[in-house]
């Protein structure tokens, strides 16, 4: 059985922490065995770990977030990069088309498909497992698991068995029901309706087959640059509403979308993360703080405070989703970002007549280093505030330090490597300043080195 995570998100749910390259899934505010701050894609990897999925696993995601799940989950984890952001059904049909051309899966291998961030028990994983026997014993266009539900939520959206059906184990599926009322809610359990959690599996042909009957290429590196052709639209839409079988398989443990400030603040451990205080008198109240200066919250129950470089939220808990819709129209680059190397955030961003100016401060760790880059437009100028590191600018390389400052022109070729954790500022100057404005060159020091100046 081969899985494919689903990485996706706009960011907007858990704002301001989250942004369009760090989602909920990379917010690292739970606690793991160790006592140590993980985030949800962390504690999912793990889970699968653990029943021995992680070697058939892949990840679908966006290209902003490709850096991110290298930073926390390491570089070896295959990946599957959208070159765009087209919903569902291009994600998996383009992961469907890398496990069959590039890891050469064979087309009756079932493929389980799950969002990286479910908030669940160990072994709902092996509940996940089972998905392989149940698509291959009942000949199913698509296996499910349904959730037991504990209560009638309007949030989730809804599997409904039919009725003649006895099994306990394998339920078929008459049909779904999105985001109910609450009263249609507890009709729908009544009727031994389900949550639907997301997760399903499939044989690997039946979406090849889907691949080949609108004419689209089955070659992953064909199927890329080809990829605005494949419809924007859900799975749930393009696939699920068509299939003839479906089947679900019953889970009765915990399980829990994280997806809103409400429900994420029920499962952390400390109701203060960073530089604040809450007052004995704020009940049921959250602060999460990323901020350098010191956040105070008095007198204010069940509420969610957060702050980061992106914004800073002070919500009602049972307020607080609506904010993505509140800030839906907010456009602004990525204020904090973890890179395979570190971290970044940016402390300043100013206009003047000259042109732009853009502050970094940089978090490099001890070992890693940055691409061997180049930019057209812009100059740089480097702070070194603490650490000890190399350099390479223009085919030449030295060591740095503490109080060193390092200036980068247009065109001028440059990496830096960390041999302790090291912190530097970055100040960019411009007419216009764009991310976009960089060349890499390699992320390979030693081919760096190569071409050193002799």
């Amino acid at each position: 059985m081969k899985l494919v995570l689903l990485s996706g998100g706009s960011g907007t749910r858990l704002w301001p922490l989250s942004n369009d390259a760090r989602s909920k899934q990379f917010l690292k505010i739970l606690d793991n065995e160790n006592e140590e701050m993980e985030s949800m894609v962390q504690r999912v990897w793990n889970q699968i770990n653990s029943v021995g999925l992680s070697k058939s696993s892949v990840i679908a995601t966006s290209k902003t977030q490709v850096e991110m799940i290298e930073s926390q989950l390491g570089i070896e984890v295959p990946v599957v990069v959208e070159p765009e952001r087209r919903d569902t059904f291009p994600a998996i049909a383009l992961a469907a088309s890398y496990l069959f051309s590039v890891m050469n899966v064979g087309l009756d291998e079932v493929v389980g498909v799950l969002p990286v961030d479910p908030y669940v028990e160990d072994h709902f994983f092996e509940k996940v497992k089972e998905l392989e026997e149940a698509v291959i014993k009942t000949g199913a266009d698509l296996a499910l698991i349904g959730v037991q539900p504990t209560y009638p939520s309007e949030k989730y959206g809804y599997i409904v068995p039919k009725k003649e059906e006895s099994q306990e184990n394998i339920k078929n599926v008459s049909h779904f029901r999105e985001k109910p009322s609450e009263d249609q809610a507890e009709m729908l359990i009544k009727d031994n309706a389900m949550w639907n959690c997301g997760v399903f599996a499939f044989k690997l042909e039946y979406i090849i087959n889907m691949l080949v009957e609108k004419e689209l290429p089955l070659q992953y590196e064909v199927l890329l640059e080809q990829y605005t052709k494949l419809p924007k639209i859900s799975f749930d839409y393009e696939v699920v509403e068509k299939a003839t079988k479906i089947i679900a398989l019953p889970y009765q443990g915990y399980w829990k979308d994280l997806g809103t400030w409400n429900t994420l603040t029920e499962e952390m451990s400390t109701n203060v993360i960073g530089n604040g205080i809450l007052s004995d008198d704020s009940k049921d109240s959250h602060l999460i703080n990323e901020l350098e200066i010191p956040v105070t919250v008095m007198g204010l129950s069940d509420v969610i405070v957060a702050a980061s470089p992106d914004g800073i939220l002070i919500s009602d808990k049972s307020a607080s989703p609506k904010i993505k819709d509140l800030v839906s129209d907010l456009k602004q680059r990525p204020m904090f970002e973890e890179k395979r190397w570190g971290s970044y955030k940016v402390i300043d961003q100013s206009n003047y007549p000259e042109g732009e100016v853009l502050t970094k401060k940089i978090w490099v760790d001890a070992g890693k280093n940055l691409s061997y880059q180049y930019h057209h437009q812009r100059k740089e100028v480097w702070t070194i505030i603490s650490g000890k590191g190399e350099i390479i600018l223009d085919g030449e390389m030295k060591k740095i330090q503490a109080g060193d400052v390092i200036e980068i022109f247009a065109g001028m070729k440059h990496s830096i490597k960390a041999i302790t954790d090291l912190e530097f500022i970055e100040v960019q100057t411009g007419s216009v300043l764009l991310k976009e404005d960089i060349s890499r060159i390699t992320f390979n020091w030693d081919e760096m080195k190569k071409s050193l100046t002799v």
